[in-house]
């Protein structure tokens, strides 16, 4: 039962923050300062997101073949690649040094 009641809790809270942004009046939006967070901020979560899944395991910094994958992609992006390719370069040089045993 204590199951039920935090997906309740939780769609609750998603619920009324979705309505507390609906509420944000227009002025507020219209600010530059809050255009430039609203553009960055997704950014800023996505790069720590990443950084987390990358180079943590639970609570311990790790090392592993995920930093080769993301490096990999990070040349790939530097080279201007199209996103699909560099996601597959990053899936085969984390799946390559995976099979070499690093």
């Amino acid at each position: 039962m204590n199951v039920w009641i935090a997906i309740g809790a939780t769609a609750l809270g998603c619920y009324a923050v979705k309505l507390l942004g609906l509420l944000v009046p227009a002025g507020v939006l219209d600010r530059p300062l809050v255009k430039r967070l609203a553009a960055l901020l997704p950014v800023a979560l996505l790069a720590a997101l990443t950084a987390q899944q990358t180079f943590a395991d639970g609570r311990v910094p790790v090392l592993d073949a995920r930093a080769a994958g993301l490096a990999a992609a990070a040349v790939a992006l530097l080279l201007r690649a199209p996103f699909l390719l560099v996601v597959a370069v990053a899936v085969v040089v984390t799946a390559g040094v995976r099979a070499v045993g690093a």
